[in-house]
């Protein structure tokens, strides 16, 4: 006899706003480190530009355990995973070189990321609360573009991927909150 660890969906939508707020204050405690920690670069920084991709690698992990629809391919999600392992992995590297060098490698990783969680989410829409996911995947993207760029010209502050992860966390709070929202009303 065996048992089953997969959560059914209305417990996945619970086990993912739950996500959804650790993400969010996860992203808002290290945003605002990374910003002090940006002022003068060394290996508070490094440490720091390495623990993120690694903390979205395991909730994206997590996320991809707990989903009760094993019958549907999540190969965006497991490339999600590895992407952001690698990238800390190069996060780490490309920190000791310099400052822009780490802004292009954040910057590959937010197109990387944002594209596999704007898949995610919209094939995650039946739980509800993921339009903000959506939204954040698209942005994602664009931010990134505009870090590599910026990386490419030599700039020397990083501070900016702290606002990128700000918003990221107002876009986790909104899906937390209307998962939360969805949850009430199934329950009534």
């Amino acid at each position: 006899m065996t048992t089953s660890t997969t959560l059914t969906a209305p417990t996945f939508s619970r086990s993912l706003r739950r996500l959804y707020v650790i993400r969010a204050a996860f992203a808002v405690v290290w945003a605002a480190l990374l910003i002090v920690a940006s002022m003068n670069a060394g290996p508070l920084l490094t440490v720091l530009l390495v623990i993120y991709p690694l903390f979205d690698a395991g909730a994206v992990f997590w996320q991809l355990r707990a989903d009760p629809t094993k019958d549907r391919s999540s190969a965006s999600e497991w490339v999600n995973v590895v992407v952001s392992v690698l990238v800390a992995i190069a996060l780490g590297i490309a920190s000791t070189f310099s400052t822009s060098a780490a802004l292009i490698v954040w910057g590959l990783w937010a197109i990387g990321a944002g594209i596999p969680q704007l898949i995610s989410a919209i094939r995650n829409r039946r739980t509800g609360g993921q339009v903000p996911q959506m939204l954040s995947g698209g942005i994602s993207v664009l931010a990134g573009s505009a870090f590599a760029i910026q990386g490419l010209q030599g700039a020397q502050s990083i501070a900016g991927v702290g606002g990128y992860a700000t918003l990221g966390a107002i876009f986790f709070l909104v899906s937390a909150i209307r998962l939360g929202s969805i949850i009430r009303k199934e329950s009534r």
